[in-house]
């Protein structure tokens, strides 16, 4: 990924706002797996990204592939589409599935209120 444009590599570290260690315990918990499109075996489609993610957080830049920078694009599409969409009540964000989604693709809406 040594030729990527930089922004999309920014772009996903400003989207991604948990760390790989806080992704992979949040994968871990049964609301990660009770939200999100199935992908077709029984996992979401968001699950399946937060594991991509997981993998790219562990990487140095110049090691990404192109399919890592293909999912940094998804990411981004997904976080800002998510995020533009909003909750349907500002008391429930904390345990919305709206947010429980976001979280299955690394990015936690709370930490943007901190």
């Amino acid at each position: 990924m040594a030729d990527a444009p930089e922004d999309i590599y920014s772009q996903f570290k400003h989207d991604v706002n948990m760390t790989a260690s806080e992704l992979e315990k949040w994968l871990k918990t049964d609301e990660s797996g009770a939200v999100g499109q199935d992908s077709g075996d029984g996992t979401s489609i968001g699950h399946k990204s937060g594991e991509h993610i997981v993998r790219i957080l562990h990487k140095k830049k110049a090691d990404l592939t192109a399919d890592d920078e293909a999912h940094m694009h998804k990411v981004h599409s997904y976080v800002s589409r998510h995020l533009a969409q909003g909750p349907h009540h500002q008391e429930e964000v904390a345990t919305s599935r709206w947010r429980y989604s976001l979280m299955n693709w690394g990015h936690d809406p709370l930490k943007d209120k901190k």
